[in-house]
């Protein structure tokens, strides 16, 4: 299976002008699932509600259209983060696309710092979808610092976790090693580069895009400033197998009814 990231540096605002930006990336790309950043078509540094509503979209709006489009051309489940519109809610959400149809709608859990002035928090369990018998399941960025996201994603069965981000704390990368590792998943950590100073805020994002394997490996990284996609080749059947040892399986092994919440 071959899974990638499209690492990019979106102009806030710009939909169109960031639409070909990733389209132009994705030019000549073949792949089985690549995963774009959080957000990735209008910018992350909100200054208003009115703004946000001004930016935001139904399910069936122009990143549909532009997901269904290039999901077409490469051959890809393309999954990348938008500001969905739901009555009079807004979520950050991460859409998930399969030829020219929605498998799922993520909507973020664990919103963080302004992201709490502007989009309503996620309410739903974060699920698992499966698209040509791979289950694969999402999360956004933030909710990376909760260990209890991935954990409930790869119960679930998830064996590509796909992580939408726009990261600007420098712990992440790493963190994923061992996420991965201890729930033995394959993850694509897709993030932008670039910085955003509006308003009160000025926001540097790290880029670094990452493919973590199921053994904690990093199997790709872009450099913190380059714009591009990568795609590599994995072993889907490696995530399926959740024995460590001879005597050591790390889901019969948990010991929930010990376990206080």
């Amino acid at each position: 299976m071959k899974i990638g990231y499209v690492q990019t540096h979106p102009l806030f605002g710009a939909k169109d002008t960031n639409f070909e930006h990733v389209k132009g990336l994705l030019h000549g790309v073949k792949a089985d699932l690549l995963v774009l950043p959080e957000l990735f078509a209008t910018g992350y540094a909100f200054i208003s509600t009115t703004e946000l509503q001004s930016l935001s979209e139904e399910v069936d709006g122009p990143t549909f259209q532009f997901l269904k489009e290039q999901s077409q051309k490469t051959g890809a489940v393309l999954i990348g983060g938008f500001a969905e519109r739901d009555g009079d809610k807004i979520y950050n959400s991460a859409m998930s696309v399969y030829k020219n149809k929605i498998l799922g709608i993520y909507r973020k859990i664990h919103l963080y710092y302004k992201e709490k002035e502007w989009f309503s928090p996620g309410d739903k369990t974060p699920e698992v979808f499966k698209v040509n018998g791979v289950n694969i399941g999402v999360m956004i960025c933030f909710d990376w610092f909760f260990p209890e996201t991935i954990r409930t994603l790869a119960l679930q069965g998830a064996e590509i976790i796909a992580h939408p981000s726009n990261l600007v704390l420098p712990y992440c990368q790493k963190a994923m090693e061992t996420r991965c590792l201890v729930n033995r998943v394959y993850a694509i950590t897709s993030n932008r580069i670039g910085r955003e100073q509006r308003g009160e805020d000025d926001f540097f994002f790290t880029g670094a895009s990452q493919i973590t394997s199921y053994n904690g490996e990093i199997i790709s990284s872009s450099q913190n400033n380059d714009i591009g996609t990568d795609v590599v080749e994995i072993d889907i059947e490696k995530a399926r197998d959740k024995n460590l040892n001879q005597y050591n399986n790390i889901f019969e092994d948990r010991r929930p009814e010990l376990y206080r919440l």
